[in-house]
């Protein structure tokens, strides 16, 4: 896949959020660096540069697609209040880790996500 200018520049600003934002969402963000950027065009980048592995696709039946620019091994936690999604690198899960990445290499995929669900601490309180 080409890196276009324009393409370069979405998986720059992605890379700099921790929101896992929607393509709706990110168009917004990414309208203040490139003014002219359509939604389609946003659509279009994001599902190619996820198709590659270059970014991650967080999909969840029921929610809009999120995208997520830190491709590092790590998992999600999505609540099921607010919709927020948060990233998690803890401790003890490398086993759960090295499973997954034994599965994609020996079936040829390019990677996996695992997502847990529950509520967040602020929609609990």
């Amino acid at each position: 896949m080409k890196i276009t200018m324009q393409r370069k520049i979405l998986l720059d600003e992605l890379k700099k959020l921790k929101s896992h934002p929607t393509a709706d969402e990110f168009f917004v963000i990414l309208r203040k660096k490139l003014p002219k950027v359509s939604l389609g065009s946003v659509y279009r980048n994001l599902e190619a540069l996820s198709s590659t592995g270059m970014i991650r696709k967080l999909e969840c039946a029921g929610s809009q697609k999120r995208f997520d620019g830190d491709t590092s091994d790590h998992y999600h936690m999505r609540c099921n209040a607010c919709g927020k999604v948060c990233d998690y690198f803890g401790n003890g899960v490398s086993r759960i880790g090295e499973v997954l990445k034994k599965v994609c290499e020996e079936e040829s995929f390019i990677g996996c996500n695992l997502e847990f669900f529950g509520t967040c601490i602020n929609c609990k309180q």
